[in-house]
């Protein structure tokens, strides 16, 4: 069954519940009512009949035709009788007992006793007078009582038929209604194939668990397209960096075996030959590098880090592991420490700033790395400047590829895939990365950070 058919059901099935019981306590309070209503009549009766034949003596002619006409208007089933001090019948045209002497005594004992008979209701009072101590008892049967009770059930029945076929109808409706966001979801879902795995599915502007599904499965559609991403990027680029070294190996190896040749011949092709095996170790190695990276990507727990420790970390781990000279300079540190933390996974945020600062290293032969920390209103500001060759402005954009590498020289090639990565990561915490260089006059590589 589905969801809207079950919130449909269960909304009926709990609202008629709740209208039954609704229903059921109007019938019964109703029912109370007139059986109430009936006691104080047939109680008004024997006050009547007290007053017509124990006290008539004391009233004229014409006010007991009066009386008559006005209180003794016949009910259904209609029983009145009046005991003496003897419990036997008096002054009604027959003398038959009716009810039991024990009945009797319990209306003197009680002096006023209400109480039920089968259909009939029974109302006995204690009357004394200058003629003797009675008791009057009068009953009858409530048939209009009945008839209202009939005819309410009839039409509660009716109501409570076109209230549950209206409440079944409302509810498929609100049901609808409520669902209609989790239906276009899940035809958006449908519209998702390998080949658009960018494609998101609409959150909407509702604050409820529909939304939140919407949210987890964007998410989730996002690592989703990242790990495709991965692998093709991966395949792809092992694929095209590879084959050069490859090839150009086979190609060496081949020319060498193709006859014999000179001792520094041979030593000259294994020497291209070694170069290529390092070569594409250097690819290998950061293709694996890129993989974890995006693999952490997916597991990274943010955690507030403290940039300005993170800065005094590497500088101690360069000068330990390599003896470079990282220079800091830090500029407007606020007096709440707070301001100088920034959301982010710490052990990739060393890699990424690191990556940077090897970079430089390489770049400007080890000589001195500037790194400028400025704190501004809004935003926490890295510099790293190196004093290397520089580089051409059409290669700004180039240099944040994988395997891109703006190396004039041997000893300055690398793999491609630091800045590339530094850029993954600082862009992943909300931050901005670009460069700034002049050819000759080193390079200045800006990072930015917001505030948290």
């Amino acid at each position: 069954m589905k969801i809207k058919d079950r919130l449909a059901l269960y909304f009926t099935l709990s609202s008629t519940l709740i209208m039954m019981v609704i229903l059921s306590a109007i019938y019964f309070t109703f029912l109370k009512f007139l059986e109430a209503d009936f006691f104080a009549r047939l109680t008004d009766r024997t006050m009547v009949t007290a007053k017509l034949y124990l006290e008539a003596d004391e009233i004229s002619q014409d006010s007991l035709n009066k009386v008559r006409s006005m209180y003794l208007e016949k009910l259904n089933g209609e029983v009145i009788r009046i005991y003496n001090s003897k419990n036997t019948a008096a002054f009604i045209g027959d003398d038959q007992q009716y009810w039991s002497n024990s009945t009797i005594n319990k209306v003197r004992d009680a002096g006023k006793l209400r109480f039920k008979d089968g259909e009939r209701q029974v109302v006995g009072i204690y009357y004394k007078d200058n003629q003797g101590d009675f008791v009057i008892i009068a009953s009858a049967v409530d048939q209009s009582t009945h008839y209202r009770l009939d005819k309410l059930r009839r039409i509660m029945l009716i109501i409570f038929v076109i209230v549950v076929i209206g409440l079944l109808l409302s509810g498929r409706w609100i049901a609808n209604k409520i669902l209609s966001p989790l239906a276009h979801f899940i035809e958006e879902v449908k519209q998702i194939k390998s080949s658009n795995l960018h494609f998101r599915v609409h959150e909407g502007k509702n604050k409820d668990e529909i939304n939140l599904l919407a949210q987890n499965f964007n998410n989730l559609m996002e690592h989703l397209e990242q790990a495709f991403v991965l692998q093709r990027t991966f395949v792809a680029n092992a694929s095209h960096e590879l084959r050069t070294p490859i090839t150009r190996m086979i190609i060496s190896a081949e020319l060498s075996l193709s006859q014999e040749r000179e001792k520094q011949d041979y030593r000259k092709a294994l020497s291209s030959v070694l170069e290529d095996a390092e070569k594409m170790e250097g690819i290998i190695t950061g293709l694996v590098n890129l993989a974890q990276t995006d693999l952490e990507f997916a597991s990274s727990q943010l955690s507030p880090v403290r940039i300005d420790e993170t800065l005094w970390t590497l500088q101690n781990e360069w000068k330990q592991s390599a003896a470079l000279n990282l220079r800091i300079d830090m500029r407007n540190l606020p007096e709440n420490e707070r301001e100088l933390l920034i959301k982010a996974n710490p052990v990739l945020l060393h890699i990424a700033l690191n990556n940077i600062i090897s970079n430089a290293f390489k770049f400007s032969d080890n000589k001195p790395v500037y790194c400028l920390l400025d704190m501004q209103d809004t935003a926490i500001e890295l510099s790293f400047t190196d004093q290397g060759p520089g580089i051409a402005e059409d290669a700004f954009t180039e240099i944040f590829k994988p395997f891109y590498s703006a190396a004039t020289e041997s000893r300055h090639r690398g793999n491609g895939m630091g800045l590339y990565m530094a850029h993954k990561i600082i862009t992943l915490y909300k931050g901005q990365i670009s460069v700034m260089s002049e050819k000759g006059h080193g390079t200045t590589i800006k990072v930015v950070f917001p505030k948290l």
